[in-house]
């Protein structure tokens, strides 16, 4: 059975950082790609950011360029988010996803929600003004 388990949210103030971290059983995790996603109340799921199944394509959306980064440990099942520059629009919660349709693709995989087939439950990320 497929499970993957976020951790490492919590409350910041606007300027702060956090570390997610998720961890994937049940299924070959270095095989397949993975990403973020984010929902905020009243608001649909975004894409935040994505990793190929090497860990050497990744792709960003535009509102989290340059303050978050994704990376793998295949070695660990884990896949994690470092979040810096946290300001209040950053308040979701954060999702883990895999996509697991389709093996080693080594290109940048998209940010569709569409595209993943797998996602955890989810750890709630809080920034303050």
């Amino acid at each position: 059975q497929v499970q993957l388990v976020e951790s490492g949210g919590g409350s910041v103030q606007a300027g702060g950082s956090l570390r997610l971290s998720c961890a994937g059983s049940g299924y070959v995790f270095g095989y397949f790609c993975m990403a973020w996603f984010r929902q905020a109340p009243g608001k649909e799921r975004e894409g935040v950011a994505a990793i190929n199944s090497l860990g050497d394509g990744t792709t960003y959306a535009d509102s989290v360029k340059g303050r978050f980064t994704i990376s793998r440990d295949n070695a660990k099942n884990r896949l994690y988010l470092e979040m810096n520059s946290l300001q209040p629009e950053d308040t979701a919660m954060y999702y883990c996803a895999a996509d697991l349709t389709r093996r080693f693709v080594d290109s940048s995989p998209g940010l569709g929600q569409y595209e993943y087939t797998s996602f955890g439950q989810g750890t709630q990320v809080t920034v303050s003004s």
